[in-house]
C-alpha cells in the first residue's frame, strides 16, 4: 500500500503522516506496533499516573486515547476500503472520550494488552487491501479520507504521543 496523496486526508493529519518512515506498509506497521509495545512497557511505574501539568493526561490516559483512536480510525478505514462514500465519518471529541473513561484502576499491562489486540485487528484490516481499495475516498465530513491515509495516521499518531511522553513525562 502506497503513501497517501495530500488530497486523501485533512491537512491536520500531516503532522502524523510525516512521522512514518518509508518502507513496506505492513512491515513498517508491524515495527511501529512493536516499538509502541516496547515503549509503553518501559515506562516506569511511578510515571503511569504522572501529569506534567494540571488537567493533562497521564501516560495511561494517553495509551487509552491511542486505543480509542485506533478503534475510531479503523472504522473509518473500513468504510473507505469498502467503497462507502455515503456514511459520514464525523470528527470525534478526544477530550469527551477521555473524560468518560477511567483508567486509574487498570494496570499499564492491561492497557498494553488491549492496545496489542486492537492493533492486531487494525493490521488484519489492512493485510489484504488492494491499492485501489486503499485510495477510495470516504466521506470524512470536513475532508475526504482514504483507508491508506488512515493506516499512516494510525502509525504517526502513536509516534506523536510517544514523542510527547518522552519530552514531557520521562
Amino acid at each position: 500500500m502506497n503513501h497517501p496523496e495530500k488530497n486523501e486526508y485533512n491537512p491536520y493529519f500531516e503532522r502524523y503522516i510525516q512521522l512514518v518512515p518509508a518502507g513496506n506498509f505492513l512491515e513498517v506497521f508491524e515495527s511501529n506496533t512493536q516499538q509502541a509495545l516496547d515503549f509503553f512497557k518501559s515506562i516506569p511505574l511511578d510515571k503511569h499516573h504522572y501529569r506534567y501539568a494540571e488537567n493533562k493526561w497521564t501516560c495511561k490516559d494517553i495509551l487509552m486515547h491511542i486505543i480509542d483512536t485506533e478503534r475510531v480510525m479503523s472504522f473509518r478505514a473500513l468504510v473507505a476500503m469498502r467503497g462507502d462514500a455515503v456514511t459520514p465519518l464525523a470528527p470525534v471529541d478526544e477530550n469527551l472520550y477521555a473524560d468518560n473513561v477511567d483508567v486509574t484502576g487498570r494496570t499499564m499491562e492491561d492497557l498494553i494488552e488491549e492496545f496489542a489486540i486492537v492493533r492486531q485487528s487494525s493490521r488484519k484490516l489492512f493485510e489484504h487491501i488492494t491499492e485501489e481499495q486503499s485510495k477510495f475516498l470516504g466521506n470524512g465530513v470536513s475532508h475526504p479520507i482514504s483507508a491508506r491515509a488512515v493506516g499512516y495516521i494510525l502509525q504517526g499518531h502513536v509516534l506523536h504521543h510517544m514523542n510527547v511522553i518522552k519530552q514531557r513525562y520521562l
